[in-house]
């Protein structure tokens, strides 16, 4: 198994709580030095806040890790391609790379050009099928 693939399989696991508590299934790890500094899942509904995306919570709790809003060393995993604001916040962040499983063609930052930090690495479609399912699964019990 790949790093990459070791990490998402992380995220999926963030990915997984969200999807128990009934939101929308995104799970995002911060990685530092081969070791996840921050975890987070989607919380916009517990937290009735529309910014709790996994992205912004996991980027939080890794600015905090580091002391310092700057991540330029880190990789932010994320299950789903982030959306504009995930995308923007990872950019301001200076984050090295962002790697992501499926592709979110409605709301993902790609529809709208490369919106990340000019020096970021992105890898797309790590584990996609998994990440990929586990979404279609959570809408497919919304429609029931």
């Amino acid at each position: 198994m790949s790093a990459h693939e070791q990490y998402m399989r992380e995220a999926l696991k963030q990915a997984r709580y969200a999807f128990a508590e009934e939101e929308i299934p995104i799970g995002a790890v911060v990685v530092l030095d081969k070791v996840i500094i921050a975890r987070g899942y989607n919380q916009t509904e517990r937290l009735r806040d529309v910014t709790a995306h996994a992205e912004m919570l996991a980027l939080t709790a890794a600015a905090n890790h580091v002391g310092n809003k700057y991540l330029a060393d880190c990789t932010l995993y994320v299950t789903v391609e982030p959306c504009v604001m995930c995308a923007g916040a990872a950019a301001w962040a200076q984050i090295r790379r962002v790697v992501y499983g499926a592709d979110e063609v409605k709301v993902g930052f790609r529809r709208y050009g490369n919106l990340l930090h000019p020096k970021a690495e992105l890898v797309r479609g790590v584990l996609a099928a998994e990440c990929g399912a586990l979404m279609q699964e959570f809408f497919a019990r919304k429609r029931k």
